[in-house]
């Protein structure tokens, strides 16, 4: 009786764990999604004078551009400490802790991103359709290169997930260090261009979570591997069967 009961807790833990890493992640309805989301994202005149910082050893000269504000859904995320990537360590770029491809607007109002998948690389934001109805907006879509020289806020940027929604304010800025030559990195500062140089580089002064995405599957999500790991315990710390 043991050995059943057992056994059908292990199956059933590798069942949860399997749909809670596939449900993690889920996109909120779009009547669940925050008001401000519908919003554009509101770009004024630069309220900061150019300045440097140090992270890591290396002294960056940031030059902001505009004052930005953005309310969006994460459809796609690259922390840039990844250890599949390496094109942040040879820039030697410190201050760039995560990218977040985000949406807002009409593409969150008609749900068009349930039409779509979202992947992110080291440098860019795509996006494929998996179904015929599927289309988004190109202006209300951005892949945002996160600059931060807080280590609190470097953390809360690289803990945001796919499906959250969230506020970043800041500035829309261009940087550059003497440590690689040559290395400068700018920003769009307009919604409606595309390729090369359309993403916006966001230095980071507020961050707010306005809410997480996944519900109670990211719970699961650690939860199930625990009750994997103790059924499995549990199984070989039984006396074997006598046949």
């Amino acid at each position: 009786m043991a050995h059943t009961l057992l056994k059908t807790l292990l199956l059933s833990s590798v069942a949860l764990l399997v749909l809670a890493l596939w449900r993690r992640d889920a996109f909120p309805d779009p009547e669940k999604a925050h008001e401000a989301l519908l919003d554009d994202p509101r770009q004024l005149t630069p309220s900061r004078t150019p300045f440097e910082t140090t992270v890591g050893g290396v002294t960056y000269r940031i030059k902001p551009l505009h004052s930005y504000e953005l309310h969006g859904l994460v459809v796609s995320r690259y922390d840039t400490s990844s250890w599949w990537g390496d094109v942040h360590a040879r820039w030697k770029d410190n201050l760039n802790v995560a990218d977040l491809c985000v949406i807002w607007g009409d593409n969150v109002r008609a749900g068009r991103y349930r039409y779509a998948s979202f992947w992110n690389d080291e440098t860019w934001c795509n996006h494929s359709f998996t179904n015929a109805r599927g289309t988004i907006d190109p202006v209300a879509i951005a892949n945002n290169h996160l600059l931060t020289d807080d280590p609190g806020l470097a953390r809360a940027l690289r803990g945001v997930r796919v499906g959250d929604q969230v506020r970043l304010r800041g500035h829309l800025a261009e940087y550059a260090h003497d440590a690689v030559p040559g290395f400068r990195r700018g920003s769009s500062v307009s919604r409606g261009d595309t390729g090369a140089g359309a993403c916006e580089t966001l230095f980071v002064e507020e961050f707010e979570m306005l809410q997480r995405g996944g519900g109670p599957w990211r719970a699961v999500a650690r939860i199930a591997p625990v009750l994997l790991a103790a059924g499995v315990i549990c199984w070989f710390l039984l006396p074997a069967r006598v046949q």
